[in-house]
């Protein structure tokens, strides 16, 4: 699943009349780059929650075959945050087991191997994290990890980068509604059932037009890399 639904209000006035996911950088809307990475992962079937503009998002990817992926879309009448918009997805990303799902942020960038992935986790595990060197703009990071265990608190934290591995049974309990996915996993962090891994890649959280004119310098000058593969997006 690729989180397609916020207003993105820290990239105004862009997203005024734009979707934040179809803001281009490297030639090229930035979800795509998200897309091809996980096709190139061998990920044949996505879902994207969409809310703002996004009947943009619809026209631009269409039904995915261009990527070799099939894509279901969750329309939301209004943004339901990470938790709220998984929890209405569900239907769409689990059959009748508790199999993980993928999660990935829509607006980051990041060259993460995503076949490097845990192929499943433990019964006891109901999420695993990919964490990222803190961020100018986020100091203070958001978890700690510990011999493979995410944890609550820790003198050298990270950030959480927008990339998971979670299972269905997570949402057990909630109720449908806008919800912030912070509180489930530090629930689940507390019951030791969120493992993890430390990535020291590329990675940017694309929120202002700031980073994302940073971003674009970066991968004009080399600095980092993205797929070459060019697709024509309709408008």
């Amino acid at each position: 699943m690729i989180l397609a639904a916020g207003l993105g209000k820290r990239m105004r006035p862009l997203t005024d009349s734009c979707p934040k996911p179809l803001l281009e950088v490297g030639g090229k809307p930035l979800i795509v780059h998200s897309i091809e990475r996980l096709a190139g992962a061998g990920v044949r079937e996505l879902v994207i929650n969409v809310s703002h503009l996004g009947a943009q998002v619809e026209a631009a990817l269409g039904d995915g075959k261009r990527w070799g992926v099939s894509i279901h879309y969750s329309r939301e009448t209004e943004p339901l945050e990470t938790a709220g918009g998984v929890l209405q997805a569900l239907p769409l990303l689990s059959e009748s087991d508790d199999r993980p799902f993928l999660l990935v942020n829509g607006d980051i960038w990041c060259d993460y191997p995503l076949q490097q992935l845990p192929a499943s986790l433990s019964p006891s595990t109901l999420a695993h994290l990919v964490l990222v060197d803190n961020p100018e703009h986020h100091p203070q990071g958001d978890f700690g990890l510990q011999q493979g265990q995410v944890v609550a608190d820790s003198p050298l934290p990270l950030t959480f980068s927008g990339i998971s591995l979670l299972r269905p049974s997570l949402f057990d309990g909630c109720v449908a509604g806008a919800q912030p996915l912070g509180p489930l996993l530090r629930q689940a962090i507390a019951k030791q059932q969120v493992s993890g891994e430390h990535y020291r890649g590329a990675w940017i959280d694309v929120g202002t037009p700031q980073r994302l004119a940073e971003l674009e310098q970066r991968l004009q000058s080399g600095a980092v890399h993205f797929n070459t593969a060019t697709t024509e997006i309709s408008r």
